[in-house]
C-alpha cells in the first residue's frame, strides 16, 4: 500500500524483453535504496512492483504480462524518467490517499495549460471507469495523489502545484502521452455495491 506522495524521480536504467514479460532496471539514490531489499515492493509510476535485484544506486524488477497490457511499460523507453514511491510504513502519517499500485488502464493526457501558479492537465476520462472519478475526489496518475478539479463525460482535470510539477514526471507530459491511472479504492466500492444492488432491484421486478 502506497500513498500517492512521490518521495523521488528515478529513471530506467536498463530493459529487457521477451515477449510481454520484462525485466526493468532503474536508477535510483543511495538514501532511498538504503534499507530497501529483494522481496520489498516500490511504486514506479504508480505500479507495485515487487524488487528481484539490488545494488547501491539501482533496482530490477519483474514485469508480468498483466501488468505490460494494463500499464505504460509496454512503451517505456531507456532514461525515461519515473516517479517512485517506497510502501506505506503504517506507524507514521497517512498524507495523500490510500493508493493499492494496483494500475486500472491508462489514458492520455489532451491538454496542458497554466492557471497562475497551477499546471492543469486534462486526460481522457476511459468509459470502463465511469463512475469512479468524480469531482474533489483522489485519483492517482503515475502514482502521484492528486484531486480532481472538473469531470465531464469524455474528460477531466487535475491541477499540480509547482512542487507537484517539479518533484514527479508529470510537469514533463506532452499532449498525447499515455499514463498510469489508479482510482480511488472507495469509489471502487460504492461503485460495485451500486451496481449489485441495481441487480436485485431487477431481479425482484
Amino acid at each position: 500500500m502506497f500513498t500517492g506522495l512521490i518521495q523521488e524521480q528515478g529513471h530506467i536504467k536498463q530493459i529487457r524483453h521477451q515477449g510481454q514479460t520484462i525485466l526493468l532496471t532503474c536508477q535510483a539514490s543511495e538514501s532511498l535504496l538504503a534499507d530497501y531489499a529483494v522481496g520489498d515492493s516500490m511504486a514506479i509510476n504508480g505500479v507495485c512492483l515487487t524488487a528481484v535485484k539490488k545494488d547501491q544506486n539501482n533496482f530490477t524488477v519483474d514485469i508480468m504480462p498483466e501488468t505490460y497490457q494494463r500499464t505504460t511499460f509496454a512503451t517505456a523507453k531507456m532514461n525515461d524518467p519515473v516517479n517512485l514511491e517506497r510502501a506505506l510504513q503504517f506507524n507514521g502519517r497517512l498524507e495523500g490517499h490510500l493508493v493499492a499500485g494496483h494500475v486500472d488502464c491508462t489514458t492520455r493526457l489532451v491538454e496542458k495549460r497554466v492557471l497562475e501558479n497551477a499546471l492543469i492537465l486534462t486526460f481522457d476520462y476511459p468509459k470502463k471507469l465511469q463512475g469512479e472519478i468524480i469531482p474533489q475526489g483522489s485519483i492517482a496518475i503515475n502514482g502521484v495523489s492528486l484531486t480532481v478539479i472538473e469531470i465531464s463525460q469524455r474528460h477531466f482535470s487535475i491541477g499540480l502545484i509547482p512542487h507537484s510539477k517539479d518533484q514527479t514526471n508529470l510537469g514533463k507530459l506532452n499532449r498525447g502521452e499515455q499514463v498510469n491511472i489508479e482510482t480511488d479504492l472507495i469509489g471502487k466500492y460504492l461503485k460495485v455495491q451500486g451496481q449489485r444492488a441495481n441487480r436485485k432491484e431487477m431481479a425482484y421486478e
